[in-house]
């Protein structure tokens, strides 16, 4: 008997997997509580595969086999909890591929730098001749890309809510960057839910897996004390007392692994930060153990060029830089932006707060921030935050307002930083769009101003 796959949420994750399903003979239905996109439903009209929005039919639903979600719907949404109480299996995209791929994986999370980990990571798999692909987070869908082909290594940025969905998922390696407080809304304001959640993506790897994680992260430090690991552990830390033999020392990586030894000076990769060093460290952990070579990895890290919307330089008007940071959806992410420069700034912030905690902001803004513009439907958290310890405060719904209102108060050699430190939901689509649209919005104010 043919088994029914359903779908709840008709986004890249969920066409990707009614197209996997599709293509393994499942019979497949496509379920969206809101509207589909055209080009979704395009996908789906060309695949003859069945599907209905803005709600879900109860019949469709719970005649259901087993029913892959959407990683934006928790499992505490009344359809989902339907589903299970019905004893309904209720899986992740993720976790659905994983069954159809031979492929190795890669699996990278972390509260930040899990998309410039991953595009490192499969850019030096592929500098390095390897048969490799992307998915998860960022990019494609992979089920959807397994429906077409499949690859030897897969590199995939994973997400907490992602990984709510696994049961076998079991990668070959997995990275931890971090762990700091972001999603609290969606674990019950309690960090210790969001973090015990990361690390379920090791609970099924084995002393044949590897996992690489950045021992000085405090949360990371202290779970481990007190979690047996099963995998092989490589940490990689600043100091080389905490590492294996990879960390960052004097503004160099400095690698040392089996009969492998070598240094990457700062002017010989493309990523700057300190944040990134580390990043850069698991990327290359990653590569040595899928089969890279030193010349490959610093071939890779020259040339390497980072996703849009993460300290992204737009352009500079009358002597402000304006600087595109819409990936920086968490405060952490912003702490990381705002200790980046040197210059003073202007800061654009604001949009949906996920229980933030602004305090970790405050050592980076006195003297340094000259104003503040909340960017968002709900302002009142962010300035009460701020106020007094920011000259300058303004609200605004209009990102082309936010970006005159900076050029207003910048002066030459000022930033004008886009860095939210929320969700982009409010306003705009996701925080692709909102950088979109700050980069169209500056660009169009830089050529009427040269006009």
């Amino acid at each position: 008997m043919i088994k029914k796959i359903v779908i709840l949420g008709a986004g890249e994750s969920g066409v990707g997997a009614a197209l996997l399903a599709l293509a393994n003979g499942y019979k497949v239905f496509v379920s969206d509580a809101g509207g589909i996109s055209a080009p979704r439903k395009q996908q789906l009209t060309a695949a003859k595969i069945p599907f209905e929005e803005f709600g879900h039919t109860s019949g469709e639903i719970l005649g259901a086999d087993e029913v892959i979600k959407s990683p934006g719907i928790p499992y505490s949404n009344p359809v989902v909890q339907t589903l299970v109480g019905n004893g309904i299996p209720v899986i992740d995209e993720l976790e659905f591929a994983y069954r159809h791929s031979r492929g190795q994986v890669i699996a990278i999370t972390g509260t930040n730098g899990k998309t410039t980990t991953t595009l490192l990571t499969y850019h030096l798999l592929k500098t390095a001749g390897l048969n490799v692909g992307m998915g998860g987070n960022v990019g494609k869908s992979w089920a959807g890309q397994l429906a077409e082909e499949d690859y030897d290594w897969w590199v995939l940025e994973v997400s907490s809510f992602q990984i709510e969905g696994f049961i076998r998922f079991k990668p070959k390696v997995a990275v931890l960057l971090n762990i700091t407080p972001d999603h609290l809304d969606r674990y019950g304001y309690k960090f210790e839910n969001y973090a015990s959640t990361k690390f379920k993506l090791v609970d099924r790897m084995d002393e044949k897996d590897h996992f690489i994680y950045f021992i000085e992260d405090d949360t990371i430090r202290k779970t481990l004390q007190n979690k047996p690991l099963k995998a092989t552990g490589y940490p990689v830390a600043k100091a080389v007392a905490n590492s294996r033999g990879l960390h960052a020392a004097n503004g160099s990586l400095n690698i040392k692994w089996k009969e492998i030894e070598f240094r990457v000076r700062p002017e010989e990769m493309t990523l700057q930060g300190d944040h990134n060093k580390i990043n850069a460290l698991c990327a290359i952990q990653s590569a040595l153990l899928a089969g890279a070579f030193e010349s490959t990895i610093k071939l890779g890290l020259a040339n390497f060029q980072n996703a849009s919307h993460r300290m992204e330089q737009v352009a500079t008007i009358q002597g402000v830089r304006f600087v595109n940071d819409s990936k920086g959806t968490n405060v952490d992410a912003t702490k990381y932006a705002l200790s980046a420069y040197s210059e003073p700034i202007i800061w654009i912030a604001g949009g949906v707060d996920k229980g933030n905690d602004y305090e970790a902001l405050l050592p980076l803004i006195e003297g340094r921030v000259k104003g503040l513009i909340c960017l968002g439907k709900d302002n009142e958290k962010l300035k009460s935050a701020f106020m007094g310890k920011i000259p300058q405060i303004k609200e605004t719904q209009s990102i082309q307002e936010a970006v005159k209102t900076a050029l207003t108060w910048g002066e030459p050699g000022d930033l004008a930083l886009l860095s939210p430190a929320c969700a982009s939901f409010d306003l705009f689509k996701n925080y692709e769009d909102r950088g979109d649209q700050f980069k169209a919005a500056v660009n169009s104010l830089k050529e009427k101003i040269a006009s």
